[in-house]
């Protein structure tokens, strides 16, 4: 081989090598985002896709986050960029990062392209889309097992739905994400984790995933168990009428710790544990159940 010929050869064996390399995901818009090598330097905007990138093995990429995330421990010791939907552009652009993963709900995303950055935009809403979030992010960074992840989750949801008594299925279920009150809907990714342990959510599909209700809607509703943060929880025995719900006389109101609620609201890989958590509940508070 001459000299030419090897010159020629080692060109293309570079070129193979970085298009082996190049990472090509198709976001949440229908665009295509092209990285030239799994980035090394990630921002994450939204806690269930911090959440995820860890899970995956990517944490030690990770060089920022919105001020939401705090799992796993070692993310709180990032830096913080503000909220998910308006966050800090200059303190995103300062980081330098190969790639920004934000939810549609974000406001900066044109900014931030317009800057000359990355962004992917992934919001999971429901079990399908944490699936498809898990695929996207392990595609982007060239590493983790989404497929064994999704199965984990998978298996965790089963199991906790067979951990509960037969009588558990009959409980009429209110779950409230906050006390606006905005609540989880049947076809909200919390919503369907319910509907696989075999319960009835009051808040039928066609309100949508997390509807923003009229208090009256849960006392005309009167479910038997209601699911909410201790911190929307105050005063929850005073609003008008609540006080006459089955579940409010009963006492069958789960209130869920800030740590709880975080895993609860979170679409991502900690949702098998979040099922783990409902139907704990469900064996303690629900009619069927064993404290029932």
């Amino acid at each position: 081989m001459n000299s030419f010929a090897r010159r020629l050869f080692a060109g293309l064996l570079a070129l193979w090598a970085l298009a082996a390399h190049a990472v090509v995901v198709t976001d949440e818009r229908g665009v295509r985002v092209e990285l030239p090598r799994p980035p090394q330097r990630i921002v994450t905007l939204l806690p269930s896709l911090t959440e995820s990138v860890c899970t995956l093995g990517g944490c030690d990429r990770l060089v920022g986050v919105d001020r939401y995330s705090n799992w796993p421990e070692s993310v709180r010791a990032l830096p913080q960029l503000g909220g998910g939907i308006d966050p800090n552009v200059e303190a995103i652009v300062a980081l330098k990062p190969d790639v920004v993963l934000l939810a549609k709900s974000s406001r900066v995303t044109g900014r931030l392209e317009a800057l000359g950055l990355k962004v992917l935009v992934l919001e999971p809403k429901s079990h399908v889309d944490v699936r498809r979030v898990l695929d996207a992010v392990a595609q982007v960074l060239g590493s983790g097992d989404a497929q064994q992840v999704w199965r984990t989750i998978d298996a965790s949801v089963s199991a906790a739905a067979q951990s509960l008594p037969a009588g558990a299925a009959r409980t009429r279920v209110y779950f409230e994400v906050n006390n606006a009150p905005y609540a989880a809907g049947e076809s909200s990714f919390i919503g369907e984790t319910l509907t696989r342990l075999g319960v009835k959510n009051i808040v039928p599909a066609s309100l949508g995933p997390f509807p923003k209700l009229n208090p009256e809607y849960v006392v005309r509703a009167d479910p038997d168990l209601i699911m909410v943060g201790a911190r929307s929880a105050q005063g929850l025995e005073h609003r008008p009428g609540w006080g006459g719900i089955r579940a409010v006389r009963e006492g069958r109101v789960c209130r869920f710790t800030a740590e709880e609620s975080d895993v609860l609201v979170r679409p991502g890989p900690r949702m098998g544990e979040a099922a783990r958590l409902m139907a704990g509940c469900l064996r303690q508070k629900a009619r069927g159940g064993a404290a029932g």
